[in-house]
């Protein structure tokens, strides 16, 4: 959450020529309704269970491309055996829990930080959830802060950055004339 996954993960998929989907949106897009509905009406786990399934669904499909998952999907065990399969490459927007929080502000599509609880607190207790979850899945690590304090334009500069960590995992290279090469 504030990482930048959707934006990055965009111009990533231009940079690489593949397909973009954001997860969540797929979520709401299959289930009709908005992650805040869903977790409203039927609570999280339900809303764990569409998003493994969607999760599923988005690592059959066919061609290669670029996901912009939620930061919750690393919770399941079974997403996690998903996202460490051969031919899935996982790349982790790790930032620390202040720097998120001075990115995010509470929305309604972000349930995890309804209440009372500082954002800042939330942050914190899920970085020290997640973190380790993510470094069990993640092949490419990379830290967003350096971007946004080094770089004039930080995201074009991490999709960059992730699609040459990519290729050069994978043993391919970024098409000619993609955006921003």
């Amino acid at each position: 959450m504030g990482s930048g996954k959707t934006t990055v993960g965009r111009r990533l998929a231009a940079l690489l020529d593949r397909p973009f989907v954001d997860a969540d949106q797929a979520l709401e897009d299959r289930a009709g309704r908005t992650i805040a509905e869903i977790f409203e009406a039927n609570g999280e786990d339900a809303f764990r269970d569409l998003e493994t399934d969607v999760l599923t669904w988005l690592l059959a499909a066919p061609a290669p491309g670029v996901i912009a998952s939620g930061g919750g999907v690393v919770l399941r065990a079974t997403n996690r055996e998903r996202l460490g399969a051969d031919g899935v490459t996982v790349v982790w927007l790790d930032a620390s829990p202040a720097f998120l929080a001075s990115r995010i502000e509470r929305k309604a599509h972000r349930p995890l930080l309804a209440g009372d609880a500082p954002v800042r607190d939330v942050l914190d207790r899920l970085h020290a959830e997640r973190a380790p979850l993510y470094g069990e899945v993640a092949d490419i690590v990379v830290g967003v802060e350096p971007f946004h304090r080094d770089e004039e334009r930080p995201k074009r500069a991490l999709a960059e950055r992730i699609a040459d960590l990519v290729t050069a995992r994978e043993g391919t290279s970024v098409p000619a004339g993609t955006n921003g090469r």
